[in-house]
């Protein structure tokens, strides 16, 4: 295929350029009278529904052949490609394109696509690429795709207003207390002194026979629920897990390497929220492993962590107290934590975008990409920021209408789920992630300066996923805060969720490659890695979900371990089935890649 572009260097030095078409660049030469080109093409450019673009006159015009219509004697004259001369906008079939361009040169050798817009050079017989008729094409799609985002947002009449209900407490009646009875089973302590079969599960049949090894109530030290159900969460994460039980954090030696650091500084260690009171800098991950050694002690009884309370607090001194707290954002805070204090490994980047810098970032840190499009030239803006988890809006407005989707969770099993957003008060979490993925135009107030144009202009923005990393996190966005209302709420919506997730259709390069197809558009850093889309695989392991309202409210943890689900409520464990966890109502969902791919390490030693 011919381009008229410059042969490509730097990061797609790997890229053969082939020549560039002599009769494109003729056409751009404006040598015959053409005064702007493809500037007439601009009213004729439609997408289709499913977002590929074609070329049109008037939105039902059936393009046809004239050479075999005249033939048929007005037949149909439709044959499988269609191409329209840019110089005189007869519609020719590949037969009788060459014959058109010859009989009419020059100037007549360059015709397009009707159905797919793109270029395709009748002289040498082959499609030719054009960047700014691809920007134009790609503009068009992205403002096709921001009106329909914009249109399936809309209400109808009769959902806009809403009865106010006042929240009341729920009291299970004996039938509901009947269903719980036969759906879950507490694990019993049969043996208090035997701390092996201590916390053993009764032997019904809808039980294991034992509980997982590490699984472990946690006390409740005074409205700290938030930090029992993230830390078991990320006690049973595998990947931060193996690397604790694996000695590769060893406190002992920690504390050892610290007071040697602090001797050597002369005891001026003080002063910063890691060493409040001038003693040992505070190491979060050395109290997390001492959590993970008490935990998977054998012992079942409630393990009560208050120590790592109370060096949390002296960490994130702002919120020392025994107020409620926000489970999210005390997992934020404690991933901060480890990273700012486990020493980092010398023998790889020390780079946070990479996740290289410490085992939090390892485990939980992926990339995000934003593209912002100015909506005037088609200029595109790229960055990446790392991230820890992703934050999906769960808005009571959103998905009262079903739109249409060309992406496929048949290997989640999942396909009732989508066709069930259509149903009023719930959500799904492929919906909310094609939300997050979707383009959307930026307010009035919000205009970006365009490198191209020199000034604000109007623009699109579209989010999607660099890379993932090995954990994956949804923060789902229960707690809405109004500034013009002066007021907060929760939003109590149901929210659908796969045990088996695919996060192939969010991708970067999966997103790039459904929008754009083979066109040549300039985007920095789109080079897509195999491995990225090969581990896109996920699978669920722990919910942590939020019941009652924003003042008054608990969070409680469900775990899969041994392929079983174990309800974590503070200090009680108990076996429940899988439609308990789907019925939960998830704040915090952890997915882990079913697939670990590692890189390959110049040092032994370094792995």
């Amino acid at each position: 295929m011919s381009s008229f572009s410059a042969p490509s260097t730097g990061r797609r030095r790997n890229l053969y350029a082939p020549p560039p078409c002599p009769h494109l660049a003729d056409y751009r030469s404006n040598a015959h009278g053409l005064a702007k080109p493809f500037r007439s093409l601009q009213p004729c450019l439609r997408v289709r529904p499913l977002g590929r673009p074609e070329i049109r006159r008037e939105p039902q015009e059936i393009p046809r052949c004239s050479p075999c219509s005249a033939a048929d004697g007005g037949g149909c004259g439709m044959g499988p490609r269609l191409y329209a001369c840019l110089a005189c906008a007869a519609v020719c079939c590949p037969a009788h394109a060459p014959s058109h361009a010859e009989e009419c040169r020059p100037g007549h050798e360059i015709a397009v696509d009707v159905d797919r817009a793109e270029l395709f050079c009748c002289a040498c017989g082959d499609q030719v690429y054009d960047r700014e008729f691809d920007k134009a094409v790609v503009l068009a799609q992205i403002a096709a795709a921001a009106a329909n985002a914009s249109a399936s947002c809309s209400l109808p009449e009769s959902l806009r207003k809403r009865r106010r209900v006042d929240y009341r407490p729920w009291t299970p009646d004996p039938r509901e207390w009947a269903t719980m009875r036969r759906e879950s089973s507490p694990l019993l302590l049969p043996d208090a002194s035997d701390p092996y079969s201590a916390g053993a599960a009764n032997t019904s049949t809808s039980s294991p026979s034992s509980p997982p090894w590490g699984l472990r109530g946690l006390n409740n030290l005074g409205n700290t629920c938030f930090m029992n159900s993230v830390l078991q969460a990320l006690l049973h994460t595998p990947p931060l897990r193996n690397y604790f039980l694996s000695d590769r954090h060893n406190r002992f030696v920690c504390q050892q390497k610290r007071r040697r650091k602090k001797d050597g500084s002369g005891g001026s260690m003080g002063g910063d929220r890691r060493n409040p009171s001038g003693g040992l800098p505070v190491c979060l991950a050395c109290d997390l492993d001492a959590i993970y050694s008490g935990v998977f002690s054998g012992d079942r009884t409630p393990y009560s962590p208050a120590k790592f309370l109370y060096r949390w607090w002296q960490y994130a001194s702002k919120l020392a107290s025994y107020e409620q707290q926000d489970a999210h954002e005390f997992f934020i805070s404690m991933l901060d934590g480890i990273h700012e204090n486990v020493e980092q490994d010398q023998h790889k980047p020390q780079s946070q975008g990479n996740g290289d810098c410490c085992i939090a970032h390892r485990v939980f840190s992926g990339v995000l990409r934003s593209d912002v499009t100015c909506t005037i030239c088609g200029f595109t803006s790229t960055t990446y920021d790392p991230c820890l988890d992703i934050s999906l809006d769960l808005d009571s407005n959103q998905n009262y209408t079903n739109v249409p989707t060309t992406k496929s969770h048949a290997c989640n099993g999942e396909n009732d789920l989508i066709l069930s957003s259509q149903i009023c008060g719930v959500s799904t979490l492929m919906g909310c992630l094609e939300r997050f993925t979707r383009p959307e135009r930026l307010d009035s107030d919000q205009k970006f300066f365009c490198q191209h144009c020199k000034v604000r202009q109007e623009s699109l923005k579209q989010m999607s996923i660099r890379k993932l990393p090995l954990v994956t996190g949804f923060h789902i966005k229960r707690f809405a805060h109004s500034s013009i209302k002066k007021m907060s709420r929760k939003v109590d919506r149901y929210l659908q969720f796969p045990f088996s997730l695919d996060m192939a259709p969010y991708l970067s390069s999966s997103i790039l490659r459904s929008r754009f197809g083979n066109r040549i558009f300039a985007f920095d850093g789109d080079d897509s890695d195999a491995a990225i889309d090969l581990a896109s695989e996920f699978e669920l392991f722990a919910v942590i979900t939020h019941s009652g309202t924003i003042e008054a409210g608990h969070y409680v943890t469900y775990l899969r371990l041994s392929n079983q689900w174990y309800k974590c409520d503070d200090a009680w464990i108990t076996h429940v089935s899988e439609n308990i966890v789907r019925d939960s109502q998830a704040y915090m969902l952890f997915y882990v890649q079913k697939t670990l791919y590692y890189e390959a390490s110049e040092d032994v030693s370094a792995s």
